[in-house]
């Protein structure tokens, strides 16, 4: 759900490539020479100038101006390209398929509302933010809208940080860049990645546990720039179409396990009734067998007092036979 590049420094060519998270690798083009070339432009003028020789046009400008120009369109296609990428291979997640509500997978799939949608960017950024030696700073930030462009630059003051940015979704957690020690205290870290699926909570960790001795101070900015509403609207059609194949698969799952449950309860019905009537006759057998074995005990009560009268009878002799004093 995410697509990650790293920029620490300006590629050679206006070509490069995103990294789909948790589907494929997905080649786009992009632009990040032009800040370069602008750069060095500024800081090193034309022999003209530098003699005070001024021209009236500056047929750099211009070229620079246009290749500006086609890079940022070639961002703009490569952001919808890789947009259209993830919505393609979207699945909705298990706990929205488990849900008892409808809704919850619906909201997921129209993404944000277009009648109040703002796509202005949000920023967050702070100034030399301090670190303790030992300790550990994150910048937590929710994503709710699929296709936001995230860009980031980190500094410190005098020392290297180590630095990475993680995802957080239901499906887990995506290193988006790997924690590593930076030399942001020597040039700007800077980095671009699209964010696919949502919502998503990014967090950019600044992690000074490996230094004993300094504390470090962080300075950074964090651009979250929400997608363009037509491709929003093309996010939503493609995110419907999988969601649609994905329940429609697990309804017909559902009603297999559905006529296979039903068949087993009837089955199960029949047995049921077939073990209480077994029950039955042998609560009539228990209770005749009951019945049988009280009237037992009596009997074999008085054969028990017939058996002894009769010994004590043949040992002793009868009373009426015992001859008179």
């Amino acid at each position: 759900g995410l697509i990650k590049q790293h920029s620490t420094s300006a590629p050679s060519s206006a070509s490069s490539d995103l990294n789909l998270f948790g589907t494929r690798q997905v080649p786009v083009s992009t632009r990040y020479t032009i800040m370069a070339k602008k750069k060095e432009a500024e800081s090193a003028p034309s022999e003209d100038v530098a003699n005070g020789d001024a021209t009236e046009d500056d047929p750099t400008a211009d070229s620079e101006s246009t290749t500006s120009k086609d890079n940022g369109e070639l961002e703009a296609r490569a952001i919808a390209q890789a947009m259209q990428s993830a919505d393609a291979s979207y699945v909705p997640s298990p706990s929205l398929l488990a849900s008892d509500d409808a809704h919850p997978l619906l909201s997921q799939v129209d993404g944000p509302s277009l009648s109040n949608f703002n796509t202005n960017p949000s920023v967050y950024q702070a100034k030399s933010v301090p670190v303790a030696l030992r300790a550990k700073f994150d910048v937590p930030i929710h994503v709710t809208a699929g296709g936001s462009v995230v860009e980031y630059e980190i500094t410190t003051d005098v020392y290297d940080i180590a630095f990475g940015v993680t995802a957080e979704r239901e499906e887990g957690v995506t290193n988006v860049k790997e924690s590593e020690r930076v030399d942001s205290h020597l040039e700007p870290v800077t980095g671009k990645f699209l964010v696919g699926s949502v919502p998503c909570a990014l967090i950019f960790s600044f992690d000074n546990e490996y230094s004993w001795f300094r504390e470090k101070r962080v300075t950074y900015k964090i651009t979250v720039t929400p997608p363009r509403t037509e491709n929003v609207i093309k996010g939503r059609r493609l995110r419907a179409k999988k969601a649609l194949e994905a329940v429609t698969k697990d309804s017909e799952e559902i009603a297999e396990r559905y006529e296979t449950s039903t068949q087993k309860r009837s089955e199960l019905e029949k047995e049921v009734k077939r073990l209480e009537k077994e029950i039955e006759e042998k609560k009539k057998s228990l209770d005749v067998l009951s019945t049988e074995e009280k009237w037992l005990e009596k009997k074999r009560a008085v054969r028990d007092e017939q058996i002894k009268l009769l010994n004590e009878r043949i040992e002793k002799g009868w009373d009426d036979e015992k001859p008179e004093e």
